[in-house]
């Protein structure tokens, strides 16, 4: 009978360790990403913490997924672990015109369109994470996420079309990390960020025609990331982090049909974030979890598009194809959530949170990122498998201010890119789950 037990059991942990292997797989193959946090920002880097709203991430530590949140967590993670995560996001973007909007004034019918339907729809990304210790005071961990991800999609007959029709930004970070335990008390952590940045447009362009314009950019760039847990008690936890801003300087090719292409760069400064978080045991049941989180999206301003070479009918190398009028402003993220342990081997999760928008006035809202302030709703559920193995899910649905509008004034040559005036309706469903394999 002991041998029976153990053959099912060491079947059983085949089966999750396979289960693993594929949840990693489609972890990395899944960083296809869209905004869930405010602005074009991914604060989903795990499923464990979706469940609290991501409250007081960077003193949780559950898991491996802290490498991303905070490095110097690994220090309370023994031996190896690796974590995969896939999440299913699903934003839903409306516009409705209120009778201001209208294609380029020099087009012939100037009032056509349409409201472009929903500009959402359910998105997959994912992380991968590994940690192990090296010593009794030494962790090294790596990190796959993406930090940064965005993406609209209007209908063809959508009246801001010439602003924008399709807009994607992906990013896919690659992070190294250790961490040291100066003590019971004290831990520290560092990493660097190898990160790849892609942005892709389409939209109309009017020339006494409507014509199709595509724009490909890409870029790797260089990070890094710093972290500290202070154990002040038993029961409590303070942990603080740091994760630089980004320089992308992204190039590639602007093409028109019938005009021609030409290469083209943008320079954005991905943003920078510091976070510090509480985690307090109350009692045997119940843990509370709280951060700020501050974020300096006023690293993005207005960001020109510049061709750097001939093309587009005679447009000389200099030229600037377009200005990006973002004009973000720095903001601030709230979040508390709570744990309960119902059982050795369930835990119950609720989490809540505000976002700000970097978004500072109805004049910036673009049809490309129609962003608003946002409420957090989360639960979720941890259950422990056995000592190596425990699987994660949540859900949140994130209420986004609705009712500003959007007006966005003519760009280009005689209003070449029309006049989008309406207001849009915003809200996001997110569904997550992790495996987390212990060895």
């Amino acid at each position: 009978m002991t041998i029976q037990k153990t053959r099912v059991a060491s079947r059983a942990g085949e089966n999750m360790r396979r289960a693993l292997i594929a949840l990693s797989i489609a972890a990395i193959g899944g960083l296809s990403t869209h905004a869930a946090a405010s602005g074009f920002q991914l604060i989903e880097q795990n499923a464990s913490g979706l469940g609290n709203a991501y409250a007081g991430q960077a003193a949780a530590a559950e898991n491996s997924s802290t490498i991303f949140y905070n490095p110097a967590g690994m220090t309370r993670l023994p031996g190896r672990q690796v974590s995969a995560a896939v999440h299913a996001i699903g934003p839903s973007t409306k516009f409705s015109d209120n009778g201001g909007s209208r294609s380029p004034t020099n087009l012939p019918a100037p009032n056509g369109g349409t409201n472009g339907g929903d500009a959402g729809g359910w998105i997959p990304t994912g992380n991968l994470y590994t940690s192990w210790q090296l010593s009794p005071q030494l962790w090294a961990g790596l990190g796959v996420s993406a930090p940064f991800g965005l993406k609209t999609e209007y209908d063809n007959t959508f009246i801001g079309r010439f602003q924008s029709r399709v807009a994607e930004i992906k990013t896919y970070d690659f992070n190294p990390s250790v961490a040291y335990k100066v003590s019971d008390a004290v831990a520290l952590g560092a990493g660097v960020s190898y990160q790849r940045g892609e942005i892709s447009l389409d939209r109309s362009f009017f020339a006494g025609a409507t014509l199709p314009e595509t724009v490909r950019l890409s870029d790797n760039a260089w990070g890094w990331n710093i972290g500290a847990m202070f154990t002040l008690s038993p029961q409590t936890r303070l942990g603080a982090s740091y994760r630089s801003a980004i320089n992308h300087d992204l190039t590639g090719t602007v093409n028109i049909t019938g005009l021609g292409a030409a290469s083209s760069k943008v320079e954005v400064k991905l943003p920078d974030t510091f976070s510090i978080a509480l985690s307090h045991q109350v009692n045997d049941r119940w843990q509370v979890l709280g951060d700020v989180t501050y974020t300096r999206w006023g690293t993005i301003n207005n960001i020109p598009l510049i061709l750097t070479s001939r093309g587009l009918g005679a447009s000389p190398a200099g030229t600037v194809a377009d200005i990006l009028d973002f004009n973000f402003r720095d903001t601030y993220r709230v979040g508390v959530g709570a744990n309960y342990q119902y059982s050795d081997n369930f835990t119950v999760k609720l989490g809540t949170a505000y976002d700000q928008t970097p978004v500072p006035d109805a004049a910036h809202r673009t049809v490309l990122l129609p962003d608003n302030d946002r409420w957090w709703l989360a639960l979720g559920g941890k259950y422990r498998f056995s000592k190596t193995t425990t699987i994660d899910a949540g859900y949140a649905h994130i209420f986004v201010v609705n009712g500003d509008t959007l007006r966005n004034k003519g760009v280009g040559a005689a209003g070449a890119q029309g006049i989008v005036s309406g207001s849009c309706k915003l809200s996001v469903d997110i569904l997550s789950v992790q495996l987390t394999w212990a060895f």
